[in-house]
């Protein structure tokens, strides 16, 4: 008989602060806002030869590292099809655009995301393909699946799972 493990981390910690605003049906563009958002991280698998699936401090640590960059920073989406974000001024300033909108912040206020919308889905799905490279994990390994819970406002979370097999 095979038992499955995790190691999880949510720490008081592991929230940052950050604004955003996604595109939806369309042509529908929120506001600019922010949230406090929260981080939930488990890594699952098989135990190792300690008798743990993971490292907790170094789940924590990575964690950490992740929400640093993104904490009081605008998160904008490298990949829109509609929102064009581009340094401008020398590259002091970044601007963002959708239609006739226009958004220009301090180049060190934005966290810039190889992603196609800053929705909390797509936020957990680069966090987990972050910690991975963050975790530097072995190429053979006992672990499966890491997953990422990203909390936009209370009780509202999503979830990505990144396979690590």
């Amino acid at each position: 008989m095979s038992s499955h493990f995790e190691a999880r981390v949510t720490k008081d910690s592991l929230v940052f602060s950050a604004a955003h605003f996604i595109t939806f049906n369309g042509n529908i563009c929120e506001r600019l806002h922010g949230h406090n958002w929260r981080l939930d991280v488990s890594i699952s698998g098989q135990l190792d030869e300690n008798g743990y699936v993971f490292d907790f401090i170094a789940l924590r640590d990575a964690c950490g590292r992740v929400v640093e960059e993104l904490d009081h920073r605008v998160l904008l989406p490298e990949h829109h099809p509609l929102i064009k974000v581009q340094q401008i001024s020398d590259g002091k300033e970044v601007q963002a655009t959708f239609e006739e909108r226009r958004w220009i912040f301090p180049v060190e206020d934005c966290a810039i995301l190889p992603i196609a919308n800053t929705t909390a889905e797509l936020i957990a799905g680069w966090t987990g393909q972050r910690l991975v490279r963050e975790l530097e994990l072995p190429a053979v390994s006992t672990l499966d699946r890491l997953d990422v819970r990203v909390e936009e406002n209370f009780g509202q979370w999503a979830t990505a799972s990144v396979s690590l097999r």
